[in-house]
């Protein structure tokens, strides 16, 4: 086949196999993050996104390899990357209306699995379709780069060689350069317009396709226009801050009476600051309740370590209602920490480390009088901070006496529910362990230790607290609290099924909150379900 224009060059086709391979691999992490918001960030959602995009590569691969044999033209090549590339330009402007208006039909017909099925389906729409066509790429380049059979392993070895490469720095550029930089939206439209570029040169170059070209050009336009901003929560207005870091999507509100930090559109409130001080109103304050457990101790003379730090909330309220005592914390993401400062008023002395809540564990030999394990965030709980060996761990950094105390942000309900397992694997490591539910909200706190003497010892002190306020709240927590006994249900390190599990919560969550909207509808029709509204 006679090679026309640019192609005569073959570095040309290589580079269009490193920038198809570069862009697949940006495209899928930034499929991640445009999903995280509203399904998690979890293995399951990860996993969706691979399989469905391994689905369209494979498609695209047959495809591209039947079409390259039957009307070898780099024409029809390179138009498909730019209706490739276009789509990938809209993904900033439509992707986040198509997620909610997917989740919007589905959550009124799907009972079950809801995450799975509206992430699968909203990746399909979403993503198959460009990946599919970038999937043409690699067998239609073959067709076009091998002369002979004499040099057919090498030019292949090439293609391959230069995919690699560019799915590598695919990979690299998003998660630590451009997502953190500009965000998730202009990522997308950084390599739309990579690809936009690379498919006008071979036009230009063979005086074809100048139609395609301009209206290609005319859409990127469009959706820079458009699709530039990086704001998930679009239905929010004057929030205080919305970005992104290299774990989450952030965005910090405020009223008159509090600051909030959500990482999670769908899922509420992370960390919450008090202006004008007082309790949260929240699990925080049932989680105060661990420095009064330790025996022999004030807590101003108390070593506290908090694991999953967040904006400090807990530690800006035990300086508050407890002294000068000893704070530390550690947080994975280093922009909720300086997040933590700039808005919800942390104190300085305050030392965060910018680890992992476990990494950490085995990094240092000191213990603590309290551990505060806050970690867990929508069905996203991390498998190593929720196995035997995990909180072990924990409890050789306490003193002899503390307490752990660990909230539980979903309440199940059935056998073998994420609580049960969270509560049985703990059971199976502290002897001691109460559990007190948030009233309100979906949280469940537990305290744990070695000190069978724990609830006398807190109920005790109680009645020395001189706050009022404090002294209520503590009361209730008292009232709350239930004594809990191991089960059999145990995570490890080598099976911790915890995504699963929070999933059912999740899918749990879900249904009640629409239990009603769901009755409306089958009573009065969309009509209705849209006056109740």
């Amino acid at each position: 086949m006679e090679r026309a224009g640019i192609l005569k060059n073959k570095l040309f086709l290589y580079l269009t196999e490193f920038f198809a391979g570069m862009s697949v691999m940006a495209v899928e992490l930034g499929a991640s993050r445009l999903l995280a918001p509203y399904f998690s960030s979890s293995q399951i959602v990860w996993t969706i996104i691979i399989g469905t995009i391994m689905i369209a590569m494979a498609l695209g691969n047959i495809y591209g390899g039947k079409s390259a044999d039957k009307s070898p033209n780099p024409d029809k090549l390179y138009g498909r990357i730019l209706i490739a590339a276009c789509w990938i330009a809209l993904i900033p402007v439509v992707g986040k209306y198509l997620i909610l208006g997917i989740s919007a039909l589905l959550i009124f017909t799907v009972s079950n699995n809801f995450l799975i099925i509206a992430a699968f389906c909203a990746c399909m729409i979403i993503f198959v379709f460009p990946l599919f066509l970038l999937g043409t790429v690699t067998p239609s380049l073959v067709k076009y780069t091998v002369d002979s059979l004499d040099d057919s392993g090498r030019v292949v070895g090439t293609l391959g060689a230069f995919n690699t490469i560019g799915s590598i720095i695919g990979t690299f550029v998003p998660t630590f350069i451009t997502i953190p930089a500009v965000g998730t939206s202009i990522t997308f439209l950084i390599f739309a317009g990579i690809l936009i570029v690379l498919s006008a040169l071979y036009f230009i170059s063979s005086h074809t396709g100048k139609k395609k070209v301009i209206a290609s050009a005319l859409i990127f336009v469009i959706c820079c226009g458009l699709g530039y901003s990086d704001s998930f929560a679009f239905w929010q207005k004057d929030l205080t801050y919305e970005g992104e870091s290299v774990y989450n999507y952030l965005q910090v509100s405020e009223n008159d009476s509090r600051v909030v930090l959500s990482t999670n559109v769908l899922f509420g409130v992370q960390s919450v600051y008090m202006k004008e001080g007082g309790l949260t109103g929240m699990y925080y304050d049932y989680a105060m309740a661990a420095p009064l457990m330790v025996s022999d101790k004030k807590p101003e003379d108390m070593n506290v370590l908090i694991l999953g730090m967040g904006t400090g909330t807990y530690a800006t309220q035990c300086k508050k209602y407890y002294g000068d005592m000893n704070l530390e914390g550690v947080e994975i993401d280093e922009k909720i920490t300086e997040l933590s400062r700039k808005y919800f008023s942390l104190p300085e002395e305050v030392k965060v480390t910018t680890y992992d809540g476990r990494a950490f564990l085995n990094a240092v030999n000191e213990k603590y009088d309290v551990i505060m394990v806050d970690a867990y965030q929508d069905i996203t709980i991390p498998f190593q901070m929720s196995s035997t060996e995990f909180f072990t761990l924990v409890k050789e950094h306490l003193t002899e006496n503390g307490v752990m105390v660990v909230n539980m942000n979903m309440r199940g309900s059935g056998e073998g529910n994420i609580n049960q397992y969270l509560s049985d694997t703990i059971a199976s490591v502290f002897s001691t362990v109460y559990t007190a539910d948030v009233k309100g909200s979906t949280n469940r706190e537990l305290f744990a230790s070695d000190n069978a003497d724990m609830l006398e010892i807190f109920q005790q002190n109680v009645t020395t607290l001189e706050n009022q306020n404090l002294q209520n709240m503590m009361e209730t927590v008292s009232a709350q609290s239930q004594a809990y006994h191991a089960g059999n249900y145990l995570m490890t390190d080598d099976k911790a099924p915890v995504e699963l599990l929070g999933m059912r919560v999740i899918d749990q969550l879900i249904q009640d909150e629409v239990a009603y909207y769901k009755g409306i509808y089958e009573k009065e029709g969309i009509n209705g379900l849209l006056n109740s509204l």
